[in-house]
């Protein structure tokens, strides 16, 4: 039997609780099905609330430990409130408790689904404020809105077809960008909207409609079914600092409490963790177990949801030591202004940016012999696609050293 998680609700003659994979099929670490078990004269009836989650992440009918957790909650709680007007309307009634009518009562119809041609893109302009997301990606969507309302063809429900999502990546590669003032003023052309541009759209989109499947307003997310089909121009150009430039940026030593200090100490500490600045800016040690004197943690990414592996490197600690075991919270913009400053005195070519401290963990780890595969889970990578740039980079630095070997050599 799965380990249950029960909230009790006594409602006449009737229990409803919230249990865990009650079949107990789920293996450890993996995600299961969170269920609502109704108890009626003393005989369980289970139904499926679509959401699925590992044993850790559901704690006495709470989901906690999770990036989407408030809004996996909300959609549990009103999952949970249907299932008990509907089973409560039977037993006054002396009707039988029937599962299969039950389930389509309470997901058959999605309320949003209704005549107004507008619904889907209302309802996803309203969920863009409740995102817990940073205000530059608070942006992004702003905009992917703009562009849908542009568009015309996705405002509705029933627009969510393959074939109109085609129709989407097509309109949009014959966009152009805004124009800033002087660009009208020279009389310069608008450039259209490049391939990675155009990926971050899709993205966004279906970023927004998979949560409209967790809430059940539709039943699947038609992205799924075009894996690999609208792809982003990867740029195979990673750049990453030396060693000499990461002793640089260490060894740096800032008055302590500056903006300046904050900003190094987090650029160190994504440097050693592989986060990305908003997973940083969400960090609870809290999500961590000490075991064996490390600091162990499988959590999930901010704007993707995408699991990941993180480990507390000795040097990471010690960034979160000097903040009472937090990672130091800087603004986006505070936070580049920084870099910007730290690299100018520490005469660094490269531009420092807060993706450029995840690329420097990657590159560094594969230099140091750690497989692929577990780069890919220490990032929180989608697919291993997405790791294999940085082993084009190591590639290239294996054929420099081939290089100053050879010369060696000859001499």
């Amino acid at each position: 039997m799965g380990k249950h998680f029960d909230i009790n609700l006594r409602i006449k003659t009737m229990i409803i609780a919230i249990v865990y994979d009650h079949r107990g099929r789920t293996k450890a670490g993996q995600e299961g099905p969170v269920e609502v078990r109704i108890t009626h004269e003393r005989k369980p009836y289970y139904i499926n609330t679509g959401i699925k989650v590992t044993g850790r992440q559901l704690r006495d009918g709470h989901i906690v430990n999770r990036a989407d957790a408030d809004v996996l909650q909300q959609r549990l709680e009103i999952v949970v409130r249907n299932i008990e007007i509907a089973v409560n309307r039977r037993i006054e009634k002396g009707q039988p408790i029937n599962v299969a009518e039950i389930r389509q009562e309470v997901y058959g119809a999605a309320p949003v689904k209704d005549d107004d041609k507008n619904a889907m893109i209302k309802w996803m302009a309203e969920q863009v404020p409740l995102l817990k997301i940073g205000e530059g990606t608070r942006r992004r969507y702003a905009v992917l809105i703009t562009r849908m309302r542009q568009y015309g063809e996705l405002t509705a429900w029933d627009d969510l077809t393959i074939e109109n999502l085609y129709k989407w990546d097509s309109w949009l590669h014959q966009r152009t960008k805004a124009q800033s003032n002087a660009d009208i003023q020279a009389g310069r052309e608008a450039a259209t909207i490049g391939d990675a541009a155009v990926y971050n759209y899709h993205r966004t989109l279906r970023s927004l409609i998979t949560r409209a499947v967790k809430f059940g307003i539709i039943d699947a997310n038609p992205y799924d079914r075009l894996k690999g089909e609208f792809r982003k121009g990867i740029n195979d150009n990673v750049e990453y600092l030396t060693e000499e430039e990461i002793k640089a940026i260490e060894s740096l030593q800032p008055m302590a409490g500056t903006q300046m200090a904050m900003a190094r100490d987090l650029f160190v500490f994504q440097m050693y963790t592989g986060l990305s600045y908003a997973d940083t800016q969400v960090f609870d040690i809290a999500d961590y177990r000490y075991i064996d004197g490390v600091w162990t943690n499988r959590g999930e990414r901010v704007k993707t949801g995408v699991a990941y592996v993180s480990d507390l490197l000795p040097q990471a600690v010690e960034v979160l030591e000097r903040y009472g075991m937090q990672a130091p919270k800087v603004g986006n913009v505070q936070y580049n202004q920084s870099l910007k400053v730290i690299q100018q005195a520490l005469g660094i070519r490269t531009r420092l940016h807060s993706h450029l401290a995840r690329h420097t963990f990657a590159t560094r780890a594969l230099k140091m012999g750690v497989k692929i595969e577990n780069v890919s889970a220490m990032l929180g990578h989608t697919n291993i696609t997405q790791t294999q740039r940085y082993a084009k980079v190591l590639a290239e630095s294996v054929h420099d050293d081939f290089e100053l070997l050879r010369q060696k050599l000859n001499n």
